[in-house]
């Protein structure tokens, strides 16, 4: 049994990964570089927002903060009620929240990951939140992870995620991930130990069985 269990935000968490695409893509049409869904999924899913600015606009946009800024406020907007974190998610952190403690490491900004576990009733759940505003290298850096593991006090996690970077970010880790389809090719998500269509609290009670 794993003695404490992470999860990845963005698509595992909160189902808001097209929602995300179609930020991006209003964004980065309005600065001039249009972006595919296509684009979205195969470049940049599953980077932090400040490598996905910095990997499209240009590692010298001048306006990278700037434009991270306007991707948290139309997030917040469309989804701080908390509506993209399903009922048998919330059930799931729940369960494993009374057992193990839990983190989340995410690529995001932790201005939009807190108001949307606090809408979603959860925030209470986690011990530590490591966000793109915590570390130097997004994923697939494991920097994120490694930072959990030290909040939480173990070297041994259990890790949800939903797409290859983040996969490639726990296991440099050294952290035995179960992968979450939906978001990407589950070809993409080879790396992973597992793959799952759902997190409910029934993975959750088999995983720490």
């Amino acid at each position: 049994m794993p003695s404490a269990i992470v999860f990845d935000f963005n698509g595992t968490l909160s189902d808001d990964e097209p929602l995300m695409c179609e930020i991006f893509q209003t964004l980065f049409a309005e600065h001039g570089k249009p972006l595919t869904k296509r684009e979205y999924y195969d470049e940049l899913a599953g980077l932090s927002d400040p490598e996905i600015v910095r990997t499209w606009l240009g590692a010298d946009h001048p306006d990278v903060d700037a434009v991270i800024q306007q991707r948290i406020d139309r997030y917040r907007a469309a989804v701080g009620d908390g509506s993209t974190v399903h009922d048998h998610v919330r059930d799931a952190v729940r369960y494993a929240a009374a057992r193990v403690p839990l983190a989340i490491c995410s690529g995001a900004a932790r201005a939009e990951i807190e108001p949307v576990v606090e809408a979603a009733g959860i925030a209470g759940c986690f011990r530590a939140i490591v966000s793109s505003d915590d570390v130097a290298h997004g994923k697939p850096d494991p920097e994120g992870y490694l930072a959990a593991l030290e909040a939480l006090g173990t070297y041994d996690a259990l890790v949800f995620e939903d797409t290859e970077a983040g996969i490639a970010s726990a296991k440099a880790a050294g952290l035995r991930v179960i992968a979450k389809t939906g978001t990407l090719d589950p070809e993409r998500l080879r790396q992973a130990d597992e793959l799952v269509e759902r997190i409910d609290a029934d993975l959750i009670r088999r995983c720490l069985s």
